[in-house]
């Protein structure tokens, strides 16, 4: 039997990265694909009913590209195989820097890069809407994506569900590609502390004063609650990815320490989530 992942995204948002990290990570990649060669490229990519991990990276090649990978999806999943969507994405001023960075055209036809980003984003909403991963690379870079991309596809979770938590700060934005957010703002905050200011929600001090709150306690026991219903429900409907972000105002203190005891209450169900602190460092 054979897993395939379906890798497209909008043009400049990683995809290449994407490629070589698979193909290290073990997965026969075949890269550039016109979405209309899918299911024949799928079929002989197994030679002999082998089981075998196969990444289908996919790249925009005219104005039919969105239904022939529609229906080249849809093939797929008959077949009654794992197939899995991942969706590229990053904000426009990353991707207009990626392509002047580059000097190279857009490859949807436009006057502006600009343009043509916002065609291919149009163009693209009903893949993304179908997607079953999405990961915005606008604050990521190579090392980092890398990283991500580790984080999803290089072990055997519970289920088949991976899981990650990622902590952030409102002021920098929420993350895109997240599935459950909670906002921690209503906790005392640390940062109103001279003494614990300066510390991060990994340090000791951090950790016992947010945790010290009342409402922090009620928090996790009604986020427990939560889990213990949808943990079990998202592996019995074939999800296979869950990520949860914990947000305060900057992103250091309370959804740091929040972020860390919601892995745990994961990892009490069974799961083994990787934790992330996008902006413990701004």
């Amino acid at each position: 039997m054979a897993e395939y992942l379906i890798v497209t995204g909008l043009s400049g948002a990683g995809r290449s990265t994407v490629a070589a990290t698979l193909e290290d990570l073990g997965w026969l990649v075949i890269d550039n694909l016109p979405p209309s060669l899918i299911p024949q490229v799928a079929e002989l990519a197994l030679p002999g009913g082998e089981s075998e991990k196969v990444a289908l990276v996919s790249g925009r090649s005219g104005g039919a590209y969105v239904e022939e990978l529609t229906a080249a999806i849809d093939h797929l999943r008959h077949t009654g195989d794992p197939v899995r969507v991942l969706f590229l994405d990053a904000a426009d001023d990353a991707l207009v820097r990626r392509f002047e960075g580059t000097r190279r055209r857009h490859p949807v036809g436009a006057d502006t890069v600009g343009d043509g980003i916002a065609r291919e984003r149009e163009s693209l909403a009903a893949i993304k809407a179908q997607a079953d991963i999405r990961v915005d690379t606008t604050e990521l870079n190579v090392h980092q994506l890398r990283d991500r991309l580790v984080d999803l596809f290089d072990s055997d979770p519970k289920g088949g569900l991976r899981t990650s938590v990622i902590s952030f700060g409102y002021q920098h934005g929420i993350p895109l590609d997240v599935d459950l957010v909670f906002d921690c703002r209503f906790l005392p905050n640390p940062h109103w502390v001279d003494e614990l200011r300066p510390l991060s929600g990994l340090d000791a001090p951090v950790r016992d004063y947010v945790m010290a709150q009342a409402d922090t306690k009620e928090f996790l026991a009604k986020l427990d609650d939560l889990f213990t219903l949808l943990l079990p429900g998202y592996v019995k409907e074939g999800k296979t990815y869950l990520s949860v972000a914990v947000g305060c105002t900057g992103g250091r203190h309370r959804s740091v320490v929040l972020a860390e005891a919601v892995a745990r209450a994961m990892e009490a169900h069974g799961f083994r989530p990787v934790v992330n602190h996008r902006d413990l460092d701004r």
